[in-house]
C-alpha cells in the first residue's frame, strides 16, 4: 500500500541525509520525497512517499520518532487529506499543428503553458498524481523532450494539522 508520510523536522545540516539513510539501511524504498523550510525557519516539512503494509510503515515511523532531527510526523493516510504534485514538461512543437495540440490539452488539464520557444514549448501541470499521468498520455501523438515531476506534497484536510 502507498503511504504518504508528513515529517516536521529540524533545518539543519544533515537532518534530511539520516532521515534518507534510515530508509537505505532497512532496504525500504522511497517513491518521492520533497523538502522545503516551513513559516518557522528553524524547522522544515518534508513529505515522503513509500510503499509498504501498515505494519511495515508503522515500524518506519517508530524508526523516524527516534531520530533526534524529528519534531512531528503523521501518516497522512490515516486522515482523509489533499495530495499534490508539479510537473514540468518540454514539448517539441515542430510537428505541424503541434503547438495547437499543446493549447488545447493545456487548456482541458488546467495546466499553463510557461515557456514558448521556436522548436518547444513547456507547460506547467499541478494536480494529482493521476491527473499528470493523463496529461503525458494525452500527449501521445507529440514527443515529449523533458519531464520533471517534483513529487508528491501532502496536507491533511480540515482541522487536523502537523505542526510543533
Amino acid at each position: 500500500m502507498r503511504h504518504v508520510i508528513s515529517i516536521l523536522m529540524e533545518n539543519e545540516a544533515g537532518a534530511l541525509s539520516r532521515v534518507a539513510g534510515l530508509f537505505s539501511a532497512r532496504g525500504y524504498n522511497i517513491e518521492s520525497l520533497t523538502v522545503a523550510p516551513t513559516d518557522d525557519p528553524t524547522l522544515s516539512r518534508l513529505t515522503l512517499v513509500t510503499m509498504g503494509s501498515d505494519e511495515i510503515v508503522e515500524q518506519i515511523a517508530k524508526q523516524l520518532h527516534k531520530l533526534i532531527d524529528v519534531v512531528k510526523l503523521m501518516d497522512l493516510n490515516d486522515y482523509p487529506h489533499i495530495e499534490r504534485e508539479m510537473m514540468l514538461v518540454k514539448i517539441d512543437v515542430q510537428k505541424q499543428g503541434a503547438c495547437d495540440v499543446v493549447k488545447r490539452i493545456s487548456d482541458i488539464f488546467r495546466a499553463r503553458i510557461i515557456d514558448v520557444g521556436e522548436k518547444s514549448y513547456t507547460v506547467e501541470v499541478t494536480g494529482s498524481r493521476g491527473k499528470l499521468d493523463g496529461f503525458l498520455q494525452a500527449l501521445h501523438e507529440l514527443r515529449v523532450v523533458e519531464v520533471v515531476r517534483s513529487g508528491s506534497m501532502g496536507i491533511a484536510r480540515g482541522a487536523i494539522a502537523l505542526n510543533a
